[in-house]
C-alpha cells in the first residue's frame, strides 16, 4: 500500500474539523501509487480523497499542482477539485506533511487496454491541454533531458546489478538524445505521468483525469509520447500500432498536431522511455526500508526503448 505517512482515526477527525464535509463514515488507505499517501474518505456528504504529500513533492511546487487541478476543474475537465477549508486554503500540514483534500472522481482504471480507450485517452489528453493553454502558472520539467544525466549519474555503475553493461548502453543513449532532442515545439501544461492508473472509465470513455503531481510546462507532444509508452505496448513487450493509432486520432480531433510534432514523435518517445527507465531503475535500487509499495521493474522500459532505438521515422508510430 501507497502509505508512507499513517494517520490515525482521531488525526483524521482533527484534521476535517476544519472543513465543511460532513462526518466520516469510512476511511481507508489507497494501495495505488509511488509517490504520496493517498487515503480515501466517505462522510456523510460526499467521498473525497486526502493526500499528505511526500518528500520527492517539493512543498514550493504544490501551490502549481493544486492551481492546476482548480484551473482544469473549472474549465470543465473531470478531474480532482481541490476542496478549501473554511478558511479558504486548500494546501494545509498533517503529521508533518503538506496535505490537501480534493473531490473524488467516479470509474475505474482498466488493466487491459482496448483500442478504443487509447482514442477515449487521446481526446480527453489534448482537452486537457487546450483547457490548461491560458493557466498562468509556469514548472520546468525537471524529468526532461536535462535532468536524466543526474538521475543516471546517482544510480551510475549500481545500475549493472540489474542488467550486466545496461549503465553504458544507457550513458550512450542519454548522448544522443541530448544531441537531437527537439526544440521549439508547441509547448503548454502537460500532465507527464498519463498512465492507465490515472485514467478513469465509466465503460469505454474517460470519465475522469487525476493524479497531477508530474505536471509541468513543456512540450505538448511529449505528454502524447509518454503514453504511447504507457498504453500501447502489450505485456510480451510488442508495440500495438493500432492503439497508437487510435491514440494519436483521438487527439488530433481535439487539436490537430504540427509537421514537426509528428517528425519529432520518434525522438520524444524514445526519451520518455528513458525518463521512465531511469525513475524506475532509482526507485529499484534506492527502495526504502519498510515501504509498503514494491518499486516498478526499470527493464520494461529497457525493452520499450530498445522499439523506439530500432523505429523507422513517424509512421512506425501510426503517424
Amino acid at each position: 500500500m501507497a502509505v508512507y505517512t499513517p494517520v490515525s482515526d482521531d488525526e483524521l477527525q482533527a484534521f476535517l474539523a476544519d472543513y465543511d464535509v460532513g462526518e466520516v463514515t469510512s476511511f481507508a488507505g489507497i494501495a495505488e501509487g509511488v509517490e504520496n499517501s493517498n487515503f480515501l474518505v466517505r462522510t456523510t456528504r460526499s467521498t473525497y480523497i486526502l493526500t499528505l504529500y511526500e518528500k520527492r513533492v517539493k512543498s514550493a511546487e504544490l501551490p502549481f499542482f493544486i492551481g492546476l487541478m482548480d484551473h482544469l476543474a473549472k474549465k470543465g475537465l473531470s478531474c480532482p477539485e481541490p476542496v478549501a477549508a473554511r478558511d479558504g486554503v486548500t494546501l494545509r500540514t498533517l503529521n508533518g506533511r503538506p496535505a490537501a483534500v480534493v473531490t473524488f472522481l467516479e470509474g475505474m482504471w482498466h488493466r487491459r487496454i482496448q483500442p478504443v480507450y487509447c482514442r477515449s485517452l487521446g481526446a480527453s489528453m489534448a482537452a486537457m491541454h487546450v483547457a490548461g493553454g491560458d493557466f498562468p502558472m509556469t514548472r520546468v520539467n525537471n524529468l526532461s533531458v536535462a535532468g536524466w544525466r543526474p538521475l543516471l549519474e546517482a544510480c551510475g555503475m549500481k545500475s549493472n546489478q540489474i542488467y550486466h553493461g545496461l549503465y553504458n548502453a544507457l550513458n550512450q543513449e542519454l548522448g544522443v538524445l541530448e544531441r537531437n532532442w527537439p526544440d521549439g515545439l508547441p509547448s503548454g501544461t502537460i500532465h507527464a505521468d498519463l498512465f492507465p492508473d490515472n485514467v478513469f472509465f465509466l465503460g469505454d470513455r474517460v470519465s475522469g483525469i487525476i493524479d497531477f503531481y508530474f505536471a509541468c510546462t513543456d512540450a505538448l507532444a511529449y505528454d502524447l509520447a509518454i503514453c504511447l509508452n504507457a498504453w500501447c505496448f502489450e505485456p510480451d513487450g510488442s508495440f500495438n500500432v493500432t492503439k497508437a493509432r487510435q491514440l494519436v486520432a483521438g487527439y488530433q480531433t481535439v487539436r490537430p498536431l504540427s509537421a514537426a510534432e509528428r517528425e519529432a514523435m520518434p525522438v520524444l518517445a524514445r526519451g520518455s522511455a528513458l525518463r521512465f527507465l531511469l525513475t524506475r531503475l532509482f526507485d529499484w535500487l534506492n527502495h526504502p526500508e519498510g515501504a509498503f509499495v514494491k518499486p516498478k521493474d526499470p527493464m520494461e522500459y529497457h525493452q520499450k526503448l530498445r522499439f523506439h532505438q530500432s523505429a523507422n521515422g513517424p509512421a512506425a508510430y501510426g503517424l
